[in-house]
Formats: structure tokens, C-alpha cells, sequence
């Protein structure tokens, strides 16, 4: 089946929702708090050939823009990484490997919702979290926070590969971020608990349906139009909840669906239209 294309007014307000301009494009870490908060979600280091706002693209401020095969040798690659580890620094938005792998950062207003799809509850943890992830949060909940090497010597999970997957099942839960990047004397991350950097947010009670709604929104908020599959692709939510997600604004006039499984802003609250 061939992929529905996006039309072309949809594209331009995608360029001024996403920062996929040049006059408008990312360049310190206050205009990327900003994007942020603007998108209410953002990949890091996606570009054009996955859909969804990128912190990679805004610093470009090029729709078509792709990564290099050397990423360590272009400017503006290397300007994304740098943005990043402050940003992490600063801890204004919320930055974690989250669902499915994917690398996001999160406006604060945001958090609750994907915390309430993705996120567990301390009395879930030890039905669901995996052994080494339990040994590390352990840690963490007695230090605050510690750098990857003296993590793993802590925890006991010495072994790399396991210590990277527990580390990323407390990510993907909404437990555990990293809060600082240190490259000298070599390169570690330094891990916290999420609650300590956004405890309002991460403690707000909101009900699955509800969040999946809203996730639904503010994708379409920037996208202005979404494609089947499109909003489950970014986000990581499954196909059927995203679609129950983008009906629930249908159903409350904030989106039409021109076509089955497209969903696009209503003319009242779009103003490409």
C-alpha cells in the first residue's frame, strides 16, 4: 500500500511548529527548552527520514535534513549532542530513553501523561521490574544519585550488557534519568530518580485514556495532520491506542478524519487551514 503523502500546506506548518526553518532554528539551549515546550515532545538526534519533531532538525532548520555517516566530524550533529548534555544539565525538560528504545525529551506539561502509559508505580516494581533493575533503583533510592561505573560496583550488576538493559527498563519506567554528562577523566553519565527533578509531575494521578488523548493532541497540535501509524511511530504507543487516542479528539471536534487513519487539526483550531 502506497504511503499516504503529506500535503503541502501541512508540511509548511509542520516547518513553523517544528523549527524546520532557518530563521528559526535551534542554536543555544534556551531556544531548545523552548522548541520543547512548543512540541511537548522531541526526539534527539532524529532527522527527516523519521517523522515526528527532532531536536536534530531544529538545529539544522531544514526539513530534509539527515544525519551524516560521521556525525563526529559535522557541526551541527556535534551542536545537537552538546544541547543535549545541557539540557540534561539543566533539567528543565525531562530526557530519557523511554518506549521502545526511543531517546525523547519531554515539556514538564507533557510528563504526566507519558508517565501514566508508560510509567509504574513503586508497588509494581517488584512484579515487573527485572532483578538487576530492582539492584540498581535500590541503590539509587539510597545514594540519590551515582556515575555509571560506581553504579554498577554498587548494584552488582558488573556486567555490561545486563547493567545497559536494566538501566534502560528504569528509563523506559519512568524511574530513572540522567541528570549529568561528564567526558574528563573518561566519559559517564551521572543517574537520579526521576521524582527528584519533576515530583509534581511524576506523582500527578491521570487515567490511561486520558493521557493517550492528550499525547494524541499535542502530536497533532504539531503536526497539523496525522497519517496512519504516524503517532504510534513517534511515540511508541501501539496502533489501536493511538487510533482510540486521535478519535477521542474527533469525538470532541479538535480533529476530523478525512480518511481512515488520518487525522487532521479542525479548521478552528488550525490555522493552515
Amino acid at each position: 500500500m502506497k504511503k499516504p503523502e503529506i500535503p503541502p500546506e501541512i508540511e509548511e506548518y509542520r516547518d513553523e511548529r517544528w523549527r524546520r526553518e532557518a530563521t528559526r532554528q535551534v542554536e543555544t539551549a534556551l531556544d531548545a527548552e523552548r522548541f520543547i515546550e512548543q512540541a511537548g515532545f522531541a526526539a534527539c538526534l532524529t532527522d527527516s527520514r523519521r517523522p515526528g519533531p527532532s531536536l536534530y532538525v531544529a538545529v539544522c532548520g531544514r526539513r530534509d535534513a539527515v544525519l551524516p555517516r560521521n556525525v563526529q566530524k559535522d557541526s551541527e550533529s556535534s551542536l545537537t549532542w552538546t544541547l543535549k548534555d545541557e539540557l540534561v544539565r539543566r533539567g528543565k525538560v525531562y530526557y530519557a530513553k523511554l518506549a521502545r528504545g526511543k531517546t525523547m525529551f519531554l515539556a514538564p506539561r507533557m510528563i504526566p501523561y507519558f508517565h501514566a502509559v508508560w510509567g509504574l508505580r513503586r508497588s509494581e516494581e517488584p512484579v515487573r521490574l527485572s532483578k538487576n533493575a530492582r539492584a540498581i533503583l535500590m541503590v539509587l533510592r539510597r545514594e540519590w544519585e551515582m556515575s555509571t561505573w560506581d553504579l554498577r560496583e554498587e548494584s552488582g550488576v558488573t556486567d555490561r550488557a545486563a547493567f545497559t538493559k536494566a538501566l534502560d527498563e528504569l528509563q523506559a519506567a519512568m524511574i530513572v534519568v540522567p541528570s549529568e554528562v561528564y567526558y574528563q577523566p573518561k566519559f559517564t553519565y551521572i543517574w537520579t530518580l526521576g521524582v527528584g527533578r519533576f515530583p509534581d509531575a511524576l506523582r500527578r494521578r491521570v487515567n490511561r485514556a486520558t493521557a493517550v488523548r492528550e499525547i494524541a493532541r499535542c502530536f497533532l497540535a504539531g503536526a497539523g495532520l496525522t497519517i496512519p501509524g504516524e503517532l504510534a511511530r513517534v511515540t511508541g504507543l501501539s496502533r489501536p491506542e493511538a487510533g482510540l487516542g486521535n478519535r477521542a479528539l474527533v469525538a470532541e471536534g479538535y480533529a476530523t478524519m478525512p480518511a481512515p487513519g488520518t487525522y487532521r487539526l479542525a479548521p478552528r483550531v488550525n490555522p493552515a487551514s
